[in-house]
């Protein structure tokens, strides 16, 4: 069986390396983007658990910001449960699953 040249390994290594870090900074940007959006969601719950009522533009922000945290929860769950770092490869797994899904769809629109 012949064996790919050193170099071509090499590249395709730091080929795949730029593509995890790639995700790594999407991702990381994603879960910013979002968690900044969530900024003031303490002190709106906190009103009402100290007998307050909330308004209606004070309903709206926690209806926002309760959307923005659901959409981090597949990130989240692997840092709460217990044992949950045993779930990453299969939340790698399933996030490359979906970004993949994604591809094909651009491409399948970019083609008609």
């Amino acid at each position: 069986m012949k064996q790919p040249p050193r170099g071509k390994s090499i590249l395709r290594l730091q080929q795949q390396w730029a593509n995890v870090r790639s995700l790594h900074e999407s991702q990381r940007l994603y879960i910013r983007d979002e968690l900044l959006q969530v900024r003031g969601l303490l002190p709106i719950l906190m009103k009402h658990r100290n007998g307050g009522q909330w308004s209606k533009e004070e309903r709206a922000i926690l209806l926002r910001d309760l959307r923005a945290l659901s959409n981090l929860s597949p990130y989240l769950i692997p840092l709460i449960m217990p044992g949950g770092i045993l779930m990453l490869p299969i939340l790698a797994w399933w996030l490359d699953h979906r970004r993949k899904g994604r591809e094909s769809e651009s491409e399948r629109e970019n083609a008609s």
